[in-house]
């Protein structure tokens, strides 16, 4: 069972309203659920909605952020726990290793980064826990798309393809995350045409 969910997000709050209200709702559905918060620690954006509303009802927030960007002003300081680090890689390692599962909001290049971090390791085997993308309003439709372009044209075979686990509703994207098994195939397609996986 799932008790600690990392979530990548964006530092911006977005054009449209319905982003800070699902950030909203999301943090009490973790508050009704005792799920523990993993993030970027910044004190912005789609990150401190997540961070402040959590807070406000006793949740239990971490942040993990470098040393740099602690120095901008931009690390929430009331958290429950704050993990200072050398750089973006230490970050996201150590988010992984303090979290159970992952789950992505819209955002931008780092949450972007973020989550294609946590797939590429799960493809590698590097970690075998659950990715889930909270498709609100159809954000994600292009890149689900691309990725779908990409086992068409056979650069991802569709077992890796299932690694990501995309819902607009974060209830039926957590019971599918906490249903999740790690993909047991290779990565290299290219032996897969070779026949020697």
């Amino acid at each position: 069972m799932i008790k600690t969910i990392c979530v990548f997000c964006g530092s911006s709050t977005g054009e449209n309203p319905v982003y800070v209200k699902r950030a909203e709702q999301l943090a009490r559905f973790f508050l009704e659920n005792e799920i523990h918060l993993v993030y970027g620690g910044a004190n912005v954006g789609l990150m401190r909605v997540l961070a402040d509303t959590m807070l406000k009802g006793n949740g239990n927030v971490t942040g993990v952020m470098p040393k740099n960007l602690v120095h901008r002003e931009v690390a929430h300081l009331d958290l429950t726990k704050m993990h200072v680090v050398e750089d973006m890689q230490e970050r996201k390692a150590l988010m992984a290793k303090l979290s159970d599962g992952f789950m992505t909001m819209p955002g931008a290049y780092g949450t972007f980064d973020e989550l294609f971090e946590m797939l590429t390791w799960n493809q590698l085997h590097i970690v075998e826990k659950p990715v889930g993308l909270l498709n609100i309003k159809g954000f994600f439709d292009p890149l689900l798309k691309m990725l779908d372009r990409a086992v068409e044209e056979k650069f991802l075979r569709p077992e890796h393809r299932g690694i990501l686990l995309a819902e607009e509703d974060e209830v039926i994207l957590l019971k599918r995350m906490n249903e999740y098994k790690p993909v047991t195939a290779e990565k290299w397609i290219e032996h897969l045409k070779e026949g020697k996986i």
